[in-house]
């Protein structure tokens, strides 16, 4: 029996504990900002006006995403498949969510707030490195943002270097591509794909 009202479902869990209500906070703090310094990988998740959702991986140098001077959140856009899909979600709703990841660390760090897309030169300068400046600068004036316990990561043994599967297990993203779309894909070796993602990443 699928579960339609908030009643149902509240009936199935013991009510939240107050630490976990509590550590919701409006604006980001020193440990928030430091979380986000030593971040290489953030998931940006989305949604258009109706409802459909979307998440998409983000990766740079730790601390790629910038914080500015009054707490707000600069996601440089680096080239991708250019299918636009969270750029276009942002321009239909305003809303974004972030989840910041740290290797190493079972915690996370999630972020939601209000999302717009900037092509402010001095957004563009905080962003900048040393190889390109992005087209689009996503700004997130933060509405609530908290640290996520371990769980998720304990469980999944994410980190642990024993729990990683090799490559080899599936095919490589070119075969799985071409199958999916019937596009004629020529294999492609690790080696291979690095080198012609190098001028992206």
């Amino acid at each position: 029996m699928p579960i339609t009202t908030h009643t149902q479902l509240l009936s199935l869990y013991p009510a939240a504990q107050p630490r976990a209500l509590r550590k919701e906070l409006p604006a980001l703090d020193r440990h928030c900002r430091d979380f986000i310094a030593l971040s290489p990988f953030v998931v940006l998740s989305t949604g258009n006006a109706d409802h459909e959702l979307d998440a998409s991986p983000r990766g740079g140098e730790p601390g790629f995403v910038k914080v500015t001077s009054t707490g707000e959140l600069l996601l440089p856009d680096w080239p991708g498949n250019n299918r636009l899909d969270s750029l276009q979600n942002i321009v239909s709703t305003g809303q974004a969510g972030l989840l910041f990841m740290i290797p190493g660390f079972d915690e996370t760090l999630r972020v939601n707030g209000r999302a717009t897309l900037s092509t402010e030169a001095s957004d563009f300068q905080q962003c900048a490195t040393s190889r390109r400046t992005p087209k689009v600068v996503i700004r997130l004036e933060v509405k609530a943002a908290y640290l996520h316990c371990a769980k998720a990561f304990l469980r999944s043994r994410l980190w642990s270097p024993d729990a990683l599967v090799d490559r080899s297990r599936m095919p490589t993203m070119g075969e799985m591509i071409g199958e999916q779309t019937g596009l004629r894909v020529e294999p492609e070796s690790r080696e291979a794909m690095e080198r012609r993602y190098a001028a992206d990443l």
